[in-house]
């Protein structure tokens, strides 16, 4: 078989699938268009996040038996229509989701503990101690949205705390020992952090506006690792003018490209703007996931859901 590589990974993908007897092509610079025009020649190619594969993708796509795509979500691929066409879809959310909990645990302790902030104080001379006095964790309740690969990882690392985890999740019978599973008007309730583990899908789009976020009883500090698009940021800006959400650790944005790989290339949105200035918002580039160990878990699970499909 065949296999086009159309973003640089780990080196053991290809040299793994060298080994179980793969013919292995890499091409990271090529256009949509020409890798279209060759596409027939392959059995199945493997992605990040360079490109949408489309229906017109896949037509041309004559031979294709898999895709793999090294991350967590297929958001980027018309699944149904390669589902039809007998294509098998392969992510890799076990690969990454360490590094999610990781990251999202990182960020809210240094939201209630203002790292940020007085990191950037003590550089400049200042030594404000009374005003960069930090909130404990303990005792707070935790709610999560989305309670698969990532939801649970991130309930796994607090369990050394002394907190209630609660989740919410369209799938029924998904809690573990590490959080109750609720309703959403239950989880609005009683949550002090929220946390966003949810796929990009009709339902999640936009899905933290103004209203939802109204339908929470206490003010609440926001963690999101998951979609961008889930979050309508003038409205997380309005909910921080207010009061109502206390803070925010967003490693990923509304501005983001579809490929993942770049933010907005046009003029700033005056909401990010606001975002870059406020002292209770942490950012990152969209690497909750991406770290030295994760980069190999990735390749390797997508090795081995190659390996059990077609070996």
């Amino acid at each position: 078989m065949k296999v086009l590589h159309l973003d640089t990974n780990h080196e053991l993908l290809i040299n793994q699938l060298n080994n179980l007897g793969f013919i292995n092509d890499e091409d990271y610079t090529s256009s949509k268009d020409e890798i279209i025009a060759k596409i027939h020649q392959y059995d199945g190619f493997i992605i990040r996040s360079r490109f949408s594969i489309d229906k017109t993708f896949l037509d041309a796509a004559t031979n294709l038996k898999f895709i793999g795509r090294v991350g967590a979500g297929l958001e980027n691929i018309d699944c149904d229509y390669a589902e039809s066409k007998d294509i098998y879809l392969i992510s890799a959310p076990e690969g990454n989701r360490n590094a999610v909990g990781e990251h999202a645990l990182g960020m809210l302790l240094s939201l209630f503990n203002k790292l940020n902030k007085a990191d950037s104080e003590v550089r400049q001379g200042k030594w404000l101690r009374e005003e960069n006095r930090g909130i404990e964790l303990d005792g707070k309740t935790i709610g999560l949205i989305g309670y698969g690969n990532m939801g649970k990882a991130f309930a796994k690392k607090l369990r050394g705390f002394d907190v209630t985890v609660l989740c919410y999740d369209i799938k029924d019978n998904v809690a573990d020992e590490n959080a109750k599973q609720v309703s959403l008007k239950e989880l609005q309730q009683q949550a002090d952090v929220l946390s966003l583990h949810t796929p990009e899908t009709p339902l999640t789009t936009n899905m933290i506006d103004e209203a939802f976020i109204s339908q929470f009883k206490k003010p609440f500090w926001l963690i999101n690792t998951a979609r961008g698009k889930s979050v309508v940021t003038k409205d997380l800006v309005s909910a921080l003018q207010s009061g109502k959400i206390l803070g925010a650790g967003l490693d990923v944005l509304e501005y983001e490209k579809a490929s993942f790989e770049s933010l907005f290339s046009s003029e700033m949105p005056e909401a990010f703007q606001y975002l870059i200035d406020s002292e209770n918002v942490l950012l990152s580039p969209h690497v909750a996931g991406w770290t030295i160990e994760s980069k190999e878990k990735l390749a390797q699970t997508i090795v081995d859901k190659i390996k059990a499909k077609f070996c």
